[in-house]
């Protein structure tokens, strides 16, 4: 199993979502907003925010678990729906899972998820 985390801009949330909705069977996502610091001139923008010295753009997280089998679709959905050309697109981290645990169930791997 991988985990699969992407670090998008807010406003491509929508598109990603639209491209993963489109593979069918995505087992579901966690969706954070969020804060970082990037080498790129993006935190410059009007809605980063100071903290000190440093600036922080916002930036929206999406994180998501799928079957081995699963995840190059993933990976490339993401990439296709949170593509604008421009510095601070993001990045996508990919994980190994070495187990889930449903909690309601106890069920437990791939079935878990």
């Amino acid at each position: 199993m991988k985990e699969i985390k992407a670090i998008i801009q807010p406003y491509m949330l929508d598109s990603v979502c639209s491209a993963l909705e489109e593979i069918g069977g995505v087992p579901g996502l966690t969706v954070s907003r969020i804060q970082g610091l990037g080498r790129g001139q993006e935190a410059e923008s009007d809605d980063s925010q100071q903290e000190g010295r440093w600036r922080f753009g916002h930036k929206t997280k999406v994180e998501i678990v799928v079957t081995d089998e699963m995840a190059p679709a993933i990976i490339d959905a993401i990439a296709r729906g949170a593509h604008t050309g421009k510095p601070g697109d993001g990045k996508i981290f990919v994980y190994e899972v070495s187990d889930v645990i449903k909690i309601r169930t106890r069920e437990r791997g791939a079935a878990a998820i």
